[in-house]
């Protein structure tokens, strides 16, 4: 049986993830906080021993490709799209440190 989370737990967890909750939210967490690991320990009771480990399911192998360098013709069309200014082919965006 799973036990019932406080808000006080709730509210404890928030603080040591230094989350900053009412105590409405705290209150509206713990019932959903309850079933995720009341449905948690269901999975707990499957048994797994005979199952096989996977990473993935597709079946593909190397999914990557080779990087192509080709020619991009466009980009003073793509710099003129942007709402900040330009300078030598680059953006210049406001400085935001």
């Amino acid at each position: 049986m799973t036990k019932k989370i406080s808000t006080d737990d709730i509210l404890h967890l928030a603080d040591l993830a230094k989350l900053r909750l009412t105590p409405s939210e705290a209150a509206a967490f713990a019932p959903q906080l309850t079933g995720i690991l009341k449905f948690v320990g269901e999975l707990q009771k499957v048994k797994t021993k005979k199952v096989e480990e996977t990473s993935q399911v597709t079946g593909l192998q190397n999914v990557s490709r080779r990087d192509e360098i080709f020619p991009f013709d466009a980009e003073i069309e793509l710099l003129e799209c942007s709402p900040h200014p330009t300078k030598q082919k680059s953006i210049r965006i406001p400085r935001i440190l």
